[in-house]
């Protein structure tokens, strides 16, 4: 017989219950004129991180990332893909959750990440792009020190008498 796992148990437990590619849309604007081009093109890469609660132990977090090549003016090939998983965590202390979702999850997901805008970009016959390593810790201690910044600019907006709705960007 089976042992019963105790429901009292408060042991800390995390673990990835599935990865999937969540979004992937590649588009080449200017095909096919611009691959007689001889110039090599520029490339610009933005990164993003979400998630959100499933459940009360269960976690989606994202990652996602928009690559744009360009030659001169005009768009060689656009890249927008999102990776998600799908995370176990209970018994984690609140303190520790949040950087747990936001730097750990991204870093185990981004290497799925990276060889699916590869393979993608592959599949164009154009040479493969690989993303380059990202440390996830120094994004996150970024989007704190921000969040940090817009809650003390709103603060003192606030405290002049200035009202300034949640969620507000205040410069």
């Amino acid at each position: 017989m089976a042992e019963q796992p105790n429901s009292q148990d408060k042991t800390p437990s995390f673990a990835m219950q599935r990865t999937y590619l969540k979004d992937l849309s590649l588009e080449m604007p200017n095909a096919p004129e611009i691959l007689l081009e001889q110039e090599g093109p520029g490339v610009e890469v933005s990164l993003n991180v979400g998630g959100k609660r499933l459940a009360e132990t269960i976690f989606e977090t994202t990652v996602t990332v928009t690559v744009t090549t360009r030659i001169k003016d005009k768009v060689l090939y656009l890249v927008e893909a999102t990776q998600a998983g799908i995370f176990e965590a209970a018994n984690i202390p609140p303190e520790q959750l949040d950087p747990l979702l936001g730097i750990v999850c991204p870093t185990m997901l981004y290497p799925y990440l990276r060889a699916n805008v590869a393979d993608a970009i592959t599949r164009t016959s154009l040479p493969a792009l690989h993303l380059a390593e990202v440390n996830f810790q120094a994004l996150y201690e970024q989007r704190v020190q921000e969040l940090a910044q817009q809650q003390q600019q709103q603060q003192q907006a606030q405290g002049s008498g200035i009202y300034v709705p949640p969620g507000a960007k205040t410069n």
